[in-house]
């Protein structure tokens, strides 16, 4: 999810960036998308997230972000308290990560990327999943920290485009459906694409309307370090 940073930054406010990314911000995964400029980024050239503190020192940032990144993890909870050790105290992690039923939609392993190691829902008990990691929660349980934020992203999202819980979805990579998904992504016209969509799901292939539309299904969490 190469641009979702730049999507959800476009949903955040002033305060938001002067908040928590006035600071010295490493962005885990940002790829080419960083969430600020002056963000430091750590990808995959920069060393290998999973064990980020072989790489950089503990309470080095004011602000630890990562957008879609954790979800990619082989260990997603214990990579998270590694991030975690990267604050300062009094120091903010931002984090971002799919939406459960908005992104797999009910469906595992992941449909729509094959890469993903873990489900996140946000302080709801029991999932469908099972790799469902619940995010508020395991941020409550770092040390020393304090939720101080908490949001789903769902703009443009079209809860009546999720694939039934219960079917077989088609394979969406087939020739037919990346033909339609192709004349589908260039329909400017929001209602007519939503009809080349529903023509796409009424055939058995899941929608992924991250990537063919400007919909996000996501949810942001910001903890502070206690002093």
């Amino acid at each position: 999810m190469a641009t979702e940073a730049s999507k959800t930054n476009a949903l955040r406010s002033h305060l938001f960036f002067k908040r928590y990314f006035s600071g010295s911000v490493i962005d885990i995964g940002a790829g080419s998308d960083p969430v600020v400029g002056h963000a430091e980024v750590f990808d995959q050239l920069q060393g290998d997230a999973n064990n980020i503190l072989v790489y950089r020192n503990p309470e080095s940032y004011d602000c630890v972000h990562s957008s879609h990144c954790l979800e990619h993890m082989h260990d997603p909870i214990t990579a998270l308290k590694e991030w975690w050790e990267l604050v300062k105290p009094g120091g903010f992690m931002v984090t971002v990560v799919p939406h459960e039923d908005l992104y797999e939609q009910f469906n595992w392993p992941s449909i729509f990327n094959n890469d993903h190691k873990a489900t996140f829902r946000i302080g709801k008990n029991g999932s469908w999943s099972p790799v469902s990691i619940d995010i508020l929660k395991e941020c409550e349980n770092l040390r020393n920290a304090e939720v101080v934020e908490n949001r789903i992203y769902d703009e443009n999202y079209n809860y009546d485009l999720i694939f039934p819980r219960g079917a077989k979805p088609k394979n969406h990579r087939a020739f037919f459906n990346r033909q339609v998904s192709s004349i589908a992504r260039r329909i400017a016209n929001r209602s007519l694409r939503e009809k080349f969509l529903k023509f796409q799901l009424s055939r058995g292939y899941p929608i992924d309307q991250t990537a063919k539309s400007d919909a996000l299904a996501q949810i942001e969490i910001v903890v502070r370090k206690k002093k």
